[in-house]
């Protein structure tokens, strides 16, 4: 990942974005006290919203909705200086479309320091929460999220592969998430909550396969197309985290984000972007030894990239 400079500027690899970062301790200091108290402290909440958009445009390969749902979400929530509910997406697609790097994007544009932050705190339930056996344990996360909140509202929780997370355990961030909740000592409603997850992605592949089998430009693709059938695919699904939560069914989600699958094309631009962070020129062979590397599908069509672009960086360099 590139270093220090915010704006729109070239990002490194994909996997540098990927790594967890350490959840901070919430811990009563002088200045969590005096952001708890100062109606004005933002602690290092420093929104650069011009900057990720350029770096959405340049980056993010073939998610025209993707990229108008996350800024104008944004840009709502950040020019409001007393939203009356926090923040909350779900993210949801096939493996390697971009969710993940949109989020650590916003991590990176919305706090100085990204998400090294002690105020963006990004949970895996394969590190936090690995035995489903544990939920009763696994529900202190409550108190966690709390006291973060106490210490600082401008706060960043992330919640990876929602697929895998223990049914029932996001209930208990419900309290959190709406507008007529009571949190008591808790400026909540100045907090941002992603949740990511691959439910819905066969169902959103099927509408963009329909769209290019009817000669439509993925472009012409609707959020109304998408979202009934992400909602459906989540509830009917007993194993998402959203399960037994009752944050779907209370509508408490401000904006369910679909990331399409991509194509050859898409594939190349994500070829040419990590040759550039690694200060290489565009190489042909390099480009098209790649391609050939990656399975498409469905079989007739070999249209969509099986894995979109999540092992580009791992191939490119296996092929320099």
């Amino acid at each position: 990942m590139a270093a220090a400079t915010r704006g729109c500027r070239p990002w490194g690899s994909l996997l540098g974005l990927l790594g967890l970062v350490s959840a901070a301790a919430a811990a009563w200091d002088l200045a969590s006290l005096r952001c708890t108290l100062g109606a004005f402290c933002e602690c290092d909440f420093r929104p650069d919203l011009p900057g990720l958009e350029c770096d959405l445009a340049q980056h993010l390969a073939g998610q025209h909705l993707a990229k108008a749902l996350v800024v104008k979400a944004l840009k709502a929530f950040v020019r409001d200086p007393a939203p009356t509910k926090p923040l909350v997406l779900s993210l949801h697609g096939w493996t390697g479309t971009g969710k993940s790097y949109v989020s650590s994007l916003l991590a990176h544009y919305l706090f100085q320091g990204g998400l090294r932050s002690p105020r963006v705190h990004h949970f895996s339930p394969v590190l936090h929460f690995p035995h489903p056996s544990h939920i009763e344990r696994y529900k202190d996360l409550k108190s966690w999220v709390q006291g973060n909140l106490t210490a600082c509202g401008r706060s960043l929780f992330l919640f990876d592969e929602m697929d895998k997370m223990p049914p029932g355990l996001m209930e208990v961030l419900r309290p959190f998430l709406g507008s007529s909740w009571v949190v008591y000592g808790t400026n909540y409603r100045k907090a941002i909550f992603i949740f990511i997850s691959n439910t819905g992605g066969k169902q959103i592949n099927q509408v963009a396969l329909e769209a290019w089998r009817s000669r439509r430009d993925r472009e012409e693709i609707l959020l109304q197309e998408l979202e009934p059938v992400i909602s459906r695919a989540v509830l009917d699904n007993p194993h998402h985290g959203f399960s037994n939560s009752g944050i779907m069914e209370e509508r408490l989600l401000d904006a369910v984000v679909p990331f399409l699958p991509l194509q050859r094309h898409h594939v190349r631009h994500c070829v040419l972007n990590e040759l550039a962070q690694l200060g290489l020129e565009p190489r042909d062979e390099v480009v098209q030894a790649v391609l050939d590397s990656t399975t498409f599908f469905p079989e007739d069509e070999q249209l969509f990239s099986s894995n979109g672009c999540k092992t580009v960086a791992s191939r490119i360099a296996f092929f320099l």
